[in-house]
């Protein structure tokens, strides 16, 4: 049997690491602006979450960070693309330079969204990059992010790398953060959730008020359309606008599922019995085990606690137990659940148990306090034998390969990074050296 995998393609987090407060709806990252970030650490304490799978015996890989300041964009505003542009850019005012400086590439969960051969019409791994448009400084991501996924998923024997949707607000799309895959193994037929915030083309839809719906139903519905699936296994379901308006941006702030297990928030969808049915009915046709879910409610932890603590931007990940000859499923939680009282209770009472066997805490405060957690952090991406062979080698997780790049970011990193730094004219070729050589660490033409 080709056996098939889970790989994690982690977001190395880049050098440009700042707390600008740039997402709107994000409420860490909208609390923390204004913060001194630690670039440096931020890197460490992401390359230490990758190492924490690695050695679990987890599949794990690297994304590189896209480039910033990206020339291109600079040509294409008008500033030019050589020295007198960056003191024109450094002019311009504060906020665009804090976009065109961000580091948000590290979330890799919004970079693209996958889905694996076995539910593909042609039975190959299809990519949509994602469009990220809502945002000004993640929508300068996907040219970028287009050519790292090219150049990693390379064969076109096993994979099709699609462009980014139309950039327009109805065809927003913000990736793999509003998709969910269930199945019973890796290696077979699995369902796909598309979740969404707002219908681009209804404009009576209900949808959130106080902060603005990212995805569409047309972008998720145009994804699908593109990677071949059968509509007898995918969802498309509404985040609640309640969610929204809590803080949780994007779905993976209120729901993850993982195999057969899809662990969520009770105000996570507009319509929770209408979406868990239609999940419960479709899962018959692909696996002989049932969905297990697993529902948190507000009485025991709150919308607001678990948009505070990232408890659903938890990783679950499932790994084959040699010992007990059983799958073993583990939680990777962010270290803030240890810190919320009503989430460290609900872990307590839920872990050991029938649905999660253990659960690992890490510290991501870095991130966190950008508005990224564990699963942010991650693009998953199911790959059979044959097709992990094809990927670029180079960017999959070894223990040279660890000790490389903390070796590279304590280097080139800084421990301390203001919004008076990024006015630094020696910043900008510390960037320039990072990359040249993180290129050769990869193998990688970026």
């Amino acid at each position: 049997m080709n056996t098939a995998h889970e790989v994690n393609f982690d977001g190395l987090i880049g050098p440009t690491h700042h707390f600008a407060g740039l997402s709107f709806g994000n409420i860490a990252s909208m609390s923390n602006e204004g913060r001194i970030s630690s670039p440096k650490r931020a890197a460490l304490q992401g390359l230490a979450k990758m190492k924490l799978l690695h050695d679990l015996g987890f599949k794990q890989a690297v994304l590189p960070p896209v480039k910033r300041p990206d020339l291109k964009v600079l040509a294409n505003l008008g500033f030019g693309t050589d020295k007198k542009a960056l003191a024109a850019l450094k002019d311009s005012g504060i906020e665009l330079v804090r976009a065109l400086f961000s580091a948000s590439s590290m979330w890799t969960a919004n970079a693209a969204t996958v889905s694996p051969s076995a539910d593909t019409a042609d039975g190959k791994v299809h990519i949509t990059p994602a469009n990220l448009i809502t945002k000004f400084h993640r929508a300068l991501e996907a040219p970028q992010t287009t050519h790292t996924l090219r150049q990693i998923f390379h064969d076109s024997r096993h994979f099709v790398v699609h462009d980014a949707l139309f950039a327009h607000p109805n065809f927003g799309d913000e990736g793999a953060a509003n998709h969910t895959r269930l199945c019973e193994h890796y290696n077979s037929s699995g369902i796909e959730l598309f979740v969404y915030g707002r219908e681009g083309f209804n404009k009576s839809a209900q949808s959130s008020a106080r902060f603005p719906a990212r995805q569409t139903l047309e972008a998720s519905q145009a994804v699908a359309r593109r990677h071949g699936l059968d509509s007898r296994r995918t969802v498309f379901a509404q985040q609640h606008p309640r969610a929204i308006d809590a803080g949780a941006f994007h779905n993976d702030v209120v729901s993850v599922g993982n195999t057969s297990l899809f662990f969520y928030h009770e105000d996570a969808f507009l319509h929770e019995a209408a979406v868990l049915h239609e999940l419960k009915q479709k899962m018959k046709l692909v696996s002989a085990r049932p969905l297990s879910t697993v529902c948190v409610r507000n009485r025991d932890v709150s919308l607001d606690d678990a948009v505070r603590s990232y408890l659903f931007n938890s990783q679950i990940v499932s790994a084959h137990d040699s010992q007990h000859g059983k799958p073993k499923t583990l939680l990777i939680a962010p270290i803030e659940c240890q810190e919320t009282p009503s989430v460290r209770r609900y872990l307590d009472a839920l872990i050991p148990g029938p649905e999660i066997d253990d659960v690992h805490f890490v510290d991501l405060r870095e991130s966190m306090q950008n508005g990224g957690g564990p699963a942010c952090l991650r693009l998953r991406v199911v790959l059979t034998d044959d097709e992990l062979s094809a990927v670029h080698q180079g960017v999959l997780m070894t223990n040279a390969l660890y000790d490389k790049l903390v070796a590279w970011v304590n280097k080139h990193y800084r421990n301390a990074l203001t919004k008076e730094d990024l006015a630094d004219p020696h910043l900008v070729g510390e960037i320039e050296r990072a990359h040249k050589e993180l290129n050769r660490i990869l193998d990688l033409r970026l």
